[in-house]
């Protein structure tokens, strides 16, 4: 995938837990551990406007693009 998700680098800079983040976010752990591993397919801009709000950081910190090698 050429969307790299960033979370676990921000939440470890933050030193805020899974748990916590998802209690602050309104979602469930199981979806933000999808987010955080990369599994996910989407994400709601509400949502990403939640984690950007709960971890004081840009969605840019989050996303990262990397060109798909051939």
């Amino acid at each position: 995938m050429a969307i790299v998700i960033r979370l676990d680098r921000v939440m470890a800079d933050r030193k805020i837990s899974l748990k916590d983040l998802a209690d602050e976010v309104g979602i469930t752990n199981v979806n933000l551990s999808k987010l955080k591993t990369g599994k996910a397919v989407a994400i709601r801009f509400s949502t990403l406007e939640a984690i950007c709000r709960a971890l004081d950081c840009q969605p840019g910190d989050l996303l990262e693009y990397q060109p798909e090698e051939n």
